[in-house]
């Protein structure tokens, strides 16, 4: 592993991986020392061993367009900070998915799934989408404090991925817990932390072997269905296998849930931004996009080199972990302006953030995350709803997953 310096040696190195960063949501200052004084920094010394900090725009999309020399594959820790490139931790087990390997096995499972999400599919669930949003919608009480994210954000990401795989609707929120072990990098260096990992993923794996099982008999137009018609899934082993449903519950889940948190926090946060979109619904699709990059729900993704490169002057050697900040990346004002800390729903280039990735891993399931974004303010603005966050919300303890573990709120008419 490299040594090397970091790229402006006079700033001492900034640990961003610190969970208390993202517990007490005091990660902008760092990002925004980082971004003015050391784009690519080398941090010899975190809980997750050394790594090169990527935090501005240029450089990540310039490594996420060199998937040759910068690797997302499992076989030297995938796509998270937790793992380490060259050595195994304690009790873990390396879990092929697609999103963590490299072209061609990762062009040809992407491809089996990619369909699952194109713009006719999307089309078909927007009448579903539509009338889940509203009966949960309706389900909530005025003027009287609940939790936002367990009654809106969790409800209606966990209804949408027991669609999409057709799993059981009364043990739905399995997948919510199953979502929130697997993307949790933390627990990974917990004593006893991997083991737990492995026996809950071992766990979803049966439920979903069972459900596999199923469709063999009565196939149908659900992702498993999909995985077994396909020539480079179909074959999966026990790992593969578990690995590519941990990508695809917690990408489908966190990003849309964590978007949804944001949605109420952020408005609340900036009444005046809360004003234009009640006065003018038309820019929803708009706020829709700047709602994600201000929230970024996966603040990073991990790549490894492959050999030894530059990038923007800096010298990385192969073997080394680097991490690319998008939740840094989305507030650099060379590309977002002075004011890109603020939630501003009439941002012209809101769709330009990275909060979905860059390049051949860019989120299959984005069209997904975005119609079910759209129409919940639709319905919110169709209702005449405001929500009013009445305490400070819980966030993940935690740099990869970014999000919200409970927020109190009430509604009001507006």
């Amino acid at each position: 592993m490299s040594t090397a310096p970091a790229a402006d040696p006079r700033l001492a190195p900034i640990d961003v991986s610190a969970a208390e960063l993202y517990t007490e949501d005091r990660w902008q200052e760092p990002f925004a020392k980082l971004r003015r004084e050391a784009p690519i920094q080398f941090v010899p010394d975190s809980k997750f061993g050394p790594y090169w900090s990527v935090s501005t725009y240029k450089p990540i999309v310039h490594i996420e367009a060199l998937p040759k020399i910068f690797s997302s594959s499992y076989t030297y820790g995938g796509i998270s900070i937790a793992f380490d490139s060259d050595k195994l931790l304690e009790d873990e087990e390396r879990l092929p998915m697609f999103i963590a390997m490299d072209p061609p096995q990762h062009t040809a499972q992407r491809r089996t799934v990619a369909p699952s999400f194109g713009p006719s599919e999307v089309a078909e669930m927007k009448a579903e989408v539509r009338a889940r949003t509203a009966e949960v919608l309706d389900s909530l009480p005025i003027d009287e404090p609940f939790d936002w994210v367990q009654r809106v954000s969790i409800e209606l990401t966990t209804g949408m991925l027991a669609r999409l795989f057709d799993f059981p609707w009364e043990e739905r929120h399995k997948l919510t817990h199953w979502s929130d072990i697997g993307g949790d990098v933390e627990l990974i260096r917990q004593p006893g932390g991997m083991a737990y990992r492995n026996r809950e993923m071992g766990e979803m794996g049966m439920a979903f072997a069972q459900l596999w099982q199923q469709k063999i008999a009565n196939p149908g137009k659900d992702l498993i269905s999909v995985m077994l018609r396909s020539d480079a899934m179909n074959h999966m082993s026990e790992q593969e296998f578990i690995g590519n449903l941990i990508l695809l519950i917690v990408g489908g889940n966190d990003t849309t849930r964590n978007s949804m948190s944001a949605y109420a926090y952020g408005l609340h946060k900036y009444p005046e931004e809360r004003a234009k979109l009640e006065a003018d619904p038309a820019l929803i699709p708009n706020a829709v996009q700047e709602i994600i990059r201000w929230q970024t729900p996966l603040a990073h993704m991990r790549r490894t080199v492959e050999q030894d490169t530059e990038i923007e002057g800096v010298k990385m050697k192969k073997g080394d972990k680097v991490v690319l900040w998008y939740v840094s990346a989305n507030r650099d004002e060379s590309v977002f302006g002075e004011d890109a800390d603020v939630l501003r729903v009439d941002r012209e280039n809101a769709r330009r953030h990275l909060a979905f990735g860059y390049g051949i891993h860019r989120c299959v399931g984005a069209r997904v995350a975005e119609l079910q974004l759209v129409t919940l303010l639709e319905e919110m603005a169709k209702r005449r709803l405001r929500v009013d966050v009445l305490e400070e919300p819980e966030r993940v303890p935690a740099c990869f997953v970014h999000g919200y573990k409970g927020m109190k709120v009430k509604l009001t008419r507006y």
